[in-house]
């Protein structure tokens, strides 16, 4: 089972939209796919159609309290999606946890009884804090979605430098796996020019697939569907169609 993080310490440049968007198209190419939302604000939660007011347990109950990972799985209405969710009450996680013993490998710990899928997302909230730190202990590697903006490789280096911490005193087999860009809007210069810079620096971890700006994208999770079932012709749902299946090949050793 493949553990991945996906990380940006910098806010609003997609990443719940790559978890969400992603793990339902892995679904419909067959892969098994669990979502860790580890975010309080509990955005990729709603927008897999989960209601948060109706949990009774939540990846809180899990870093914070007792509960086996396992215990607070739900299944979502899209195939082979399954879901940890989140609700504000992990925003008080970080402080009650700041005493506790191996305090940042306690996710890792309490996944160790997940069992059955072939991939794990974790969507990270935007910061570096105990929340972030928990995922990438937890994960075999690192996803990192990057606006196609000015201050993208900024926000990139920090999560690099945390990377690198965490592998030195941790987990010192993690990994940066890919990039992907997004938000890429074709007709300004500027987010060409910021795909061929992460390009030059990156290599090969930057994935083909680019992610567009794409108002269904922006509209679907108010319905609480991805992208490829709310509107699948879009070029939103056509882009996440085609990164799982270079998903897929690159991470999970499949013929989509």
């Amino acid at each position: 089972m493949l553990v991945m993080a996906v990380a940006n310490q910098k806010g609003g440049v997609g990443k719940t939209t790559c978890c969400v968007n992603l793990s339902a198209e892995l679904g419909r190419l067959g892969v098994r796919t669990l979502v860790v939302d580890a975010d309080p604000q509990g955005n990729s939660s709603s927008a897999l159609g989960i209601d948060r007011n109706t949990l009774d347990c939540s990846v809180y109950d899990v870093i914070a309290g007792d509960m086996p990972a396992s215990g607070a799985v739900r299944e979502t209405q899209w195939e082979n999606v399954f879901l940890l969710p989140a609700t504000l009450d992990l925003a008080g996680a970080e402080v009650e946890l700041a005493g506790a013993m191996s305090r940042e490998s306690r996710l890792r710990r309490k996944m160790a009884d997940v069992k059955g899928y072939d991939i794990v997302l974790i969507d990270c909230p935007p910061s570096l804090g105990l929340l972030t730190v928990n995922a990438l202990v937890a994960s075999d590697g690192i996803f990192v979605p990057v606006q196609c903006e000015y201050f993208a490789l900024e926000g990139l280096g920090q999560l690099l430098r945390t990377m690198d911490l965490v592998r030195s005193y941790l987990r010192e087999d993690l990994s940066l796996s890919g990039l992907v860009m997004t938000m890429f809007d074709s007709r300004t210069r500027l987010s060409r020019e910021v795909v061929e810079e992460v390009r030059r620096q990156f290599g090969d971890l930057v994935l083909e697939t680019v992610i567009p700006r794409n108002v269904k994208l922006s509209e679907a999770p108010s319905f609480g569907r991805p992208i490829g079932y709310y509107d699948p012709t879009s070029s939103g749902a056509e882009a996440f169609r085609e990164l799982a299946k270079e998903v897929t090949r690159k991470w999970l050793d499949r013929k989509p």
